[in-house]
């Protein structure tokens, strides 16, 4: 079971605290209560170093699709190491052109070209650069630099993938970013941000990037990206019309449309991919995260033939795509997501997110009956839970609120996700996007959960 409560948790979490540097953390808080020390997974449970279990509705960081303690992956891990531990991408390796086949096939349509990065934050980097060398080399009259993305989105850490994030809280300490990057209304119809109510509102969300275009110029936009669902910013679930919509504007004006697909992908929205979900075909596929349920890390970009063919030519016309990761392709990593991909298949994980999740979000939808919910969304297995001060104004809950709701389950034995500094004053959404292997039992006792917690606070 690993460690135990005695002094050789103490040990570990001493050493933690004198020489470990987290994530969004305030160190100065640590000292009175140390981080949790997880030393074991399975399922959908991970165990800290009490023997306490908890049901992981985060999946990690929206990662561990296909759960922990599967073996199939860890077995396939091993026996790649053992034959072939590294070599760097300018060559071919076995697991790599393989992943990009059952890519290609996920993928669908012409989405045949895989670029294989280390992170989400790295793919979509990549992804901006492609745009951009692109538009210069199939219009080189022109100076398509621009990327459009959305507010609230989250595309990364990095300072390109940041810059194009509409998170501002994430942002302002580091700025100013890299220049070229727009930001339209995310679709949100519970706070729209034009004041309207759809399907009234003729999905002005999506009509304003065609306005932002026109107004910038065709001739100056590379690319518009958009997470099918916005994840991090608060689980925005956009009307079935839209992104349909935002395809043909992109189109119209000869604008890549970027899927970035880092959470939404491999199953979570209840389709193998985001945008199948919604029924369009982008130029560019940014993937991360559920590509080897976070067994190692593993990033990609997909784009399509035509896309690909005009970086052909020859050495000297330097037109090939100037990018280069050190462990992209790693073939160890590789074969996780290709034992990955075999798992979600063979489980049948993605036709269970649509048809658990369908069924629990009816469940969390009752949820709306307490004062403190504004909101209850979701697509697949993926949920938010807007939390308000006040049902009639929208006003948001305090963070106050929030941790006390998240700290309350976790008491429980439940570990809930939650917005964290997002967008100024709106970080009050309940996040759940759970392992896909998650049971019926368990989606059972994390709604009891948030029954209880829900209706006292």
């Amino acid at each position: 079971m690993g460690l135990t409560s005695g002094p050789e948790k103490q040990a570990i979490l001493a050493t933690d605290l004198e020489h470990v540097w987290h994530p969004m953390t305030q160190h100065s808080l640590l000292a009175g209560k140390p981080p949790m020390l997880v030393v074991e997974a399975f399922g959908s449970t991970v165990v800290d170093a009490d023997g306490k279990s908890y049901i992981d509705t985060m999946a990690g960081l929206w990662c561990v699709t296909a759960g922990y303690g599967q073996t199939a992956i860890a077995d396939r891990v091993y026996r790649q190491m053992k034959t072939l531990p590294y070599y760097p991408h300018t060559a071919a390796n076995v697991p790599a052109a393989e992943l990009a086949r059952e890519l290609s096939a996920c993928l669908g349509g012409d989405l045949k070209r895989i670029y294989f990065t280390c992170s989400g934050s790295e793919a979509n980097d990549a992804a901006f650069k492609l745009a951009r060398q692109f538009g210069r080399l199939a219009r080189p009259g022109e100076n398509r630099y621009k990327i459009i993305a959305r507010h609230r989105a989250y595309h990364g850490t990095t300072m390109g993938a940041l810059s194009a994030t509409g998170q501002s809280e994430r942002k302002w300490r580091f700025e100013p970013l890299v220049p070229g990057f727009l930001h339209a209304a995310p679709a949100y119809c519970y706070r729209c941000a034009f004041g309207k109510s759809y399907p009234a509102c003729d999905l002005e969300c999506a009509a304003q990037i065609e306005t932002m275009i026109l107004h910038e110029g065709p001739e100056t936009v590379a690319a518009v990206i958009v997470e099918p669902v916005v994840g991090g910013g608060g689980i925005l679930v956009p009307v079935d019309e839209y992104l349909p919509v935002v395809r043909e504007i992109t189109r119209r004006y000869g604008v890549l449309l970027i899927a970035d697909e880092v959470i939404s992908g491999f199953g979570r929205t209840g389709r193998m991919f985001g945008f199948q979900t919604y029924g369009i075909e982008p130029d560019i596929v940014t993937m991360a995260k559920g590509l080897t349920s976070a067994y190692l890390p593993l990033g990609a970009v997909a784009t399509t033939g035509a896309i690909f063919s005009a970086f052909l030519g020859e050495l000297e016309d330097r037109v090939h795509l100037v990018q280069v990761n050190t462990f992209g392709g790693h073939p160890v990593a590789c074969a996780a997501g290709l034992a990955n991909l075999e798992l979600l298949a063979e489980q049948r994980l993605v036709e269970r997110a649509a048809d658990a999740g369908r069924r629990f979000l009816g469940a969390l939808k009752d949820l709306e009956r307490y004062p403190l919910v504004g909101e209850v969304r979701g697509k697949g297995m993926i949920f938010g839970i807007e939390l308000v001060a006040d049902k009639k104004t929208k006003a948001p809950a305090t963070p106050a609120i929030i941790n006390r709701v998240v700290a309350r389950a976790l008491e429980q034995g439940v570990i809930l996700g939650k917005t964290t500094m997002t967008t100024f004053h709106l970080n009050n959404v309940i996040t759940l996007s759970p392992p896909l292997v998650i049971t019926s039992e368990e989606l059972d006792t994390v709604l009891a959960v948030l029954h209880a917690t829900l209706k006292d606070l």
